[in-house]
């Protein structure tokens, strides 16, 4: 069978590889923002996994969704089945101290990556993220700015946990999805569904668009203060009718940066798209006039004609930018743990540059916090000047004319 960008062997091996780091660790708290590995020796035992803390002045909370598409029928899982996704929303919290931390994946669906991998089931749990489940939500009297998020192929929600955090600490609830047989996920009553590798039910970025636009229904119902869990769970205190429907953005990584850029021209509802890394395939002609910003590593416009045609047909404001040094994966969570794990799993100096690059994971984290925020900042809350043109503080992202 052909192998796409989407589907190729690099992206199962790198599934391997986050399965392989995180086989050798061990759920720990928060790390401080300056990651750990930047200054600590190597510590006997099991390495500790950590993800940075967000920078923004909010405590963060977090809560998962069950959602059913009843318009959808799922041809995988027979008649009478409706498309299921597992979603969950980020939010600025307050009062968080009586609230667990969440952890990056949920345990069934990390140990079914775990074992897709070739590692024992029960070899680690996930790091902790800041997000505080249920914890309630900070309301201001204004609405809150949205933006929703698709992950990449044989990946899960919580892949750009480090860009999600970061949002919702600066205030903007943030909804990511896992996009069912395309994602290790998990669901509230045990179901554990991995990525599915059969050709008669692909999942491309028309999918992924897809699921998107059925979370922008559900947007719509919390705005209006009804509760779209399909198991009638109860919601974070303050969340429901806290959502701004004029300010949505959408963002993604590799193939749900496609769906984004597939997405936009379709529905008006999103005002502002951002894609990390994101193959522009199939070649996307739909011309869009709102902002999109493209943060490139592999699928540059230089060495990707789609992404250069796509670039073709953006007629509103538009930017590409581009950190030296990066590679598709250095936009994401993978740049902060593998770099932990590697002495674990027995790395070589010269296979960590294959997985991420020569960017300093350290400055990749502070790309991933400033980036994304500038720039749903500018275009959804009008503020901020990062985007204006390089600066000083970030040397190694140029500005792509």
């Amino acid at each position: 069978m052909t192998t796409t960008p989407f589907t190729s062997r690099k992206a199962m091996t790198r599934r391997r590889m986050l399965g392989a780091a995180l086989a050798a660790g061990a759920a720990v708290p928060l790390a401080a923002p300056r990651p750990a590995w930047a200054s600590a020796a190597p510590a006997p035992g099991p390495a500790r996994l950590a993800l940075p803390l967000p920078t923004g002045p909010h405590p963060v909370g977090t809560v998962s969704l069950h959602l059913v598409d009843g318009s959808r029928p799922d041809p995988v899982a027979g008649p009478g089945h409706h498309r299921e996704l597992m979603a969950a929303v980020w939010y600025p919290a307050r009062d968080v101290e009586w609230y667990p931390r969440a952890p990056w994946m949920p345990s069934a669906a990390l140990r079914a990556l775990l074992t897709s991998a070739g590692f024992p089931a029960d070899a680690a749990a996930a790091p902790l993220t800041a997000g505080h489940e249920g914890a309630p939500v900070r309301r201001t009297g204004r609405r809150l700015p949205v933006v929703v998020y698709s992950h990449g192929a044989h990946s899960h929600r919580g892949d750009h946990t480090i860009v999600v955090q970061e949002l919702a600490s600066h205030g903007y609830v943030v909804l990511t999805v896992d996009h069912t047989y395309d994602a290790f996920t998990e669901f509230p009553d045990g179901r554990v569904l991995a990525p599915l590798m059969d050709p008669e039910h692909p999942m491309g970025p028309a999918a992924f668009a897809a699921d998107i636009r059925f979370v922008l229904d559900l947007v719509e119902e919390l705005a209006a203060g009804r509760n779209p869990d399909a198991d009638r769970r109860p919601l974070p205190t303050g969340l429901l009718g806290s959502l701004d429907l004029d300010r949505i953005g959408m963002f993604g990584w590799s193939k749900g940066g496609t769906a984004t850029a597939r997405l936009m021209p379709a529905d008006q509802r999103v005002r502002a798209g951002l894609s990390l890394d994101g193959p522009m395939q199939p070649t996307i002609t739909t011309d869009l006039d709102r902002p999109f910003m493209m943060m490139t590593a592999q699928f540059t416009r230089a060495q990707d004609p789609d992404a250069a045609e796509f670039w073709s047909h953006l007629r509103g404001w538009r930017l590409d930018i581009q950190a030296d040094g990066a590679v598709h994966q250095s936009y994401g969570d993978n740049q902060t743990l593998i770099p932990q794990l590697a002495k674990a799993v027995g790395m070589s100096d010269e296979e960590l540059r294959g997985w991420i690059g020569t960017l300093d994971p350290a400055r990749a984290v502070r790309i991933q916090q400033a980036y994304p925020l500038a720039f749903f900042d500018l275009h959804l809350r009008q503020r901020g000047q990062l985007l204006d043109g390089p600066c000083p503080a970030f040397p190694e992202v140029r500005f792509i004319p």
